[in-house]
């Protein structure tokens, strides 16, 4: 209930908080502005990084490596991207932050450390049971 509240009621709440202060500094045809053209030039590095990040991905193929931090990187470039279109100044600098990379690996680190600990706790050992059974004749 609570990340519920929080994506539908409190993101748009703070979205409109900082619209209504920005609006009153600057003006409200400037701030209109300025919200478009965030979208328009963060949807631009977008593309720019995700064709990098395409290029790094196959350049790994062809040297018969996984591209798993490209395949990160692409899904996170494409969250970036979504946040940049939804109007609003906290989404597009939570979007500008994913499209740089040097956050993004910082944010990829953070998260494995997280992902790292959990599997730390758990006790659970894996184990296999092999037969040892001889043909007698």
């Amino acid at each position: 209930m609570n990340s519920f509240f929080f994506l539908f009621i409190g993101i748009p709440a703070v979205e409109v908080f900082l619209m209504i202060k920005i609006g009153g500094k600057i003006g409200a045809l400037n701030t209109i502005s300025l919200i478009f053209l965030t979208a328009v030039v963060g949807l631009y590095f977008a593309k720019m990084e995700g064709m990098k990040t395409i290029r790094s991905g196959v350049i790994n193929l062809y040297q018969n490596k996984n591209p798993i931090y490209e395949i990160i990187s692409g899904a996170s470039i494409a969250i970036a991207a979504l946040l940049l279109i939804i109007p609003g100044f906290m989404t597009d600098l939570l979007g500008f932050l994913l499209l740089i990379p040097i956050t993004r690996k910082l944010i990829f680190s953070l998260f494995l450390k997280q992902n790292i600990k959990k599997e730390e706790s758990s006790k659970t050992l894996d184990g296999e049971i092999i037969e040892d059974k001889k043909d007698e004749l």
